[in-house]
């Protein structure tokens, strides 16, 4: 080593120590308050961040590590080297600091930790990096997360389009796996070769919102980015921060709103990764019996440590202040919310009062939902929760857990499980439909036909279905057109709309070539245009929507005709005086006067009628609509002479003369 190297390496040494004491970005207050639980915007402080020091230009590093004996950040600009940028504690705050000058925007780095227990070392990503590698390279990248919005318009008024009596139809979605290049090596396309595509499409089928699955960014892409790893960084598979927000732009000048899964739950135990951090269990439970998940085998986060409520908690309030999302869809709360979670007797710990709730999860997530709405009250937080826990989405001061709405999993299981049979058998199933009527109110329901019930040998929805390839396609559109008339918001996973043959695979895009001429091609195009046409409907009439959480926007006909495997029930509105009739056939036998009694007189016109010719049906129907007869019936004072047709759901609507 020269003379003028030495200098040069003493120098930037004794800028990182000098700068680390008089121009840290954390103040006593961030340090309390992180220690305390209470600090949400720990992405401001923590991480690496380029600045200015001293008239000095480098980068600012912070990372939490009581147990280290040793920090150093080691990159492309030291050789790796372990020895040249070591990182200062903070007081007795388990912070680890320091400026390196010289450090710009896309520098390569990670920290190397040297414990005090058990002479552990490893190199770590940032678990406050805004970028990170492509996978499976894992280092970080010093990141400025600058870009101009134009999306005001849609910032300023989407409270409305959020609202709990407002129509929201969301497109879940696996952003690798929607479309890909097939000419250039089936490649992912990139945010921004997304970005024209998705808001088009979604415009013209009518959704109001999307939903991607995790686009943190996560080390195996077979996880669909359930096993995240990045916490503040977008998954650079498809481009940088700028690129996504550029989609997210995009999508909202559509008017579609953006919601992200995010997974609290669990997190995977790669070595550069959260698990085993300074040596020690400091994200995750130190027991296996509570830190370590015996279904997905990762690690459990600690949910009573103060300091991993702020990481979370910052993370969750970091996509809402840095990338405009409109939502969080909380996954796998269930497995949060109980301790004996998926474990057998003896496998687990039970809580303070011996019961297997843990309290500290659920300390976690009422402050999680106290937060977000709180900064937030134009967004919503969604709750997949497979149980019967109570008020999911119910208010903190009526003792709730505080979501704006929770997935409706009882109403997918038994509506699939309905479905599924053959037709002739569906009489003695009868109450798997109508059970839910029973707690339909209880929670702000969202109905999902999501991702989980298209893969692991499940099958694709249209495989699903009985019978043959009509009467699949039948079975499918009568689905998806019972769930729109159900009082509930709407989320269909991508692929169901073009009725995808196959089950999904990341691996590959949709099969877009199922709409291209061909024998079948009439039933996956018919497809596309009946929800298409299901959305247009529902966005345009307010029966459908408006009072979705509430008993009074709902109203059997009959729920009882189990011979004939027919309901009829009433949609209603709030601000119009609009009936929407549904009546759904789930036998491939058509149905001539067959009566219905309604509770007014007039024409009931024929607004949706899923047999339709133009959706690949048998074009049976009601001639455009049928007037009320002038006589009792079902207790209404009113009755229709209608033809069911086979395997379809038939809506009318009446307005009052």
């Amino acid at each position: 080593m020269t003379q003028k190297t030495e200098m040069q390496d003493l120098h930037a040494y004794r800028a990182v120590q000098r700068v680390s004491k008089s121009n840290s970005l954390l103040t006593d207050d961030d340090i309390f308050l992180f220690n305390e639980g209470s600090h949400f915007r720990l992405y401001e402080k923590l991480g690496a961040h380029p600045m200015t020091a001293d008239g000095v230009a480098g980068a600012f590093f912070a990372v939490w590590a009581p147990n280290a004996e040793r920090v150093s950040v080691i990159g492309d600009f030291n050789g790796w080297n372990r020895e040249k940028h070591r990182l200062y504690q903070r007081d007795m705050s388990g912070i680890w600091e320091g400026f390196i000058p010289g450090l710009s925007h896309g520098t390569l780095y990670k920290y190397f930790i040297a414990s005090r227990v058990d002479g552990y070392q490893d190199e770590k990503t940032d678990p406050f990096s805004f970028r990170t590698e492509i996978p499976p390279r894992t280092a970080s990248e010093v990141w400025d997360l600058s870009y101009a919005w134009n999306d005001q318009e849609w910032m300023a008024n989407r409270y409305r389009r959020n609202a709990m009596d407002a129509p929201i139809a969301i497109y879940e979605m696996h952003l690798g796996s929607w479309m890909r290049s097939p000419d250039e090596g089936n490649r992912f396309l990139t945010y921004r070769e997304l970005a024209p595509k998705l808001a088009e499409y979604l415009q013209q089928m009518g959704f109001t919102h999307v939903e991607f699955l995790p686009i943190m960014e996560h080390p195996f892409y077979g996880s669909w980015g359930y096993q995240t790893i990045g916490y503040f960084a977008p998954t650079s598979r498809y481009g940088a921060p700028q690129d996504l927000m550029y989609l997210i732009d995009y999508l909202h000048q559509y008017g579609i709103g953006v919601i992200l899964d995010w997974v609290p739950s669990h997190f995977p135990s790669d070595g550069h990764g959260l698990g085993n951090f300074d040596g020690t269990h400091l994200y995750e439970h130190a027991s296996p019996m509570q830190g370590w998940h015996p279904d997905w085998n990762s690690y459990i986060f600690n949910y009573g440590r103060h300091e991993v409520r702020s990481f979370l908690l910052s993370s969750a309030l970091f996509w809402l202040d840095k990338y405009h999302i409109d939502g969080l869809r909380v996954d796998a709360v269930a497995s949060m919310l109980y301790l004996d979670y998926s474990r057998k007797a003896g496998e687990w710990i039970p809580n303070e009062y011996g019961g297997n709730e843990n309290i500290r999860a659920i300390e976690f997530l009422r402050r999680f939902n106290a937060e977000i709405y709180k900064n937030y009250p134009d967004v919503q937080t969604i709750a997949e929760e497979s149980t019967s826990w109570p008020m999911v989405s119910r208010p903190l001061y009526l003792g709730g857990l505080g979501f704006g709405m929770k997935w409706d999993m009882g109403w997918m299981h038994d509506t699939l499980y309905y479905t599924e049979r053959n037709p002739i058998y569906r009489r003695y199933h009868h109450n798997a439909l109508t059970f839910r009527s029973v707690y339909a109110f209880s929670e702000n329901f969202v109905l999902s036909l999501s991702h989980d019930e298209v893969v692991h040998g499940k099958g694709s929805l249209l495989n699903k279905m009985p019978g043959d390839y009509w009467q699949k396609a039948a079975n499918l559109r009568l689905l998806f057109g019972y769930m729109y008339a159900q009082p509930g918001k709407k989320l269909m996973f991508m692929g169901g709309e073009i009725a995808q043959w196959r089950e999904w695979a990341h691996e590959s895009s949709l099969d877009w070539h199922l709409l291209d001429p061909g024998e079948y091609t009439h039933f996956h195009t018919g497809m596309q245009r009946w929800v298409a046409d299901l959305n247009k409907l529902y966005a345009s009439e307010p029966a459908l929507f408006e009072l979705d959480f509430s008993p009074a926007g709902f109203e059997w006909i009959d729920a009882n005709d189990s011979e004939h495997s027919t309901l009829s029930f009433i949609r209603k509105g709030l601000k119009t005086d609009t009936l929407i009739l549904v009546i759904c056939n789930f036998t491939p036998v058509p149905r001539e006067g067959y009566f219905i009694g309604v509770p007014r007189g007039g024409f009931w016109r024929e607004a949706l009628n899923s047999d339709a010719e133009v959706y690949g049906g048998s074009n049976i129907g009601n001639a455009g609509g049928v007037e009320a007869i002038a006589e009792s019936f079902h207790g209404r004072p009113f009755r229709l002479r209608l033809t069911l047709p086979p395997l379809a759901v038939v809506m009318l609507t009446n307005q009052p003369s």
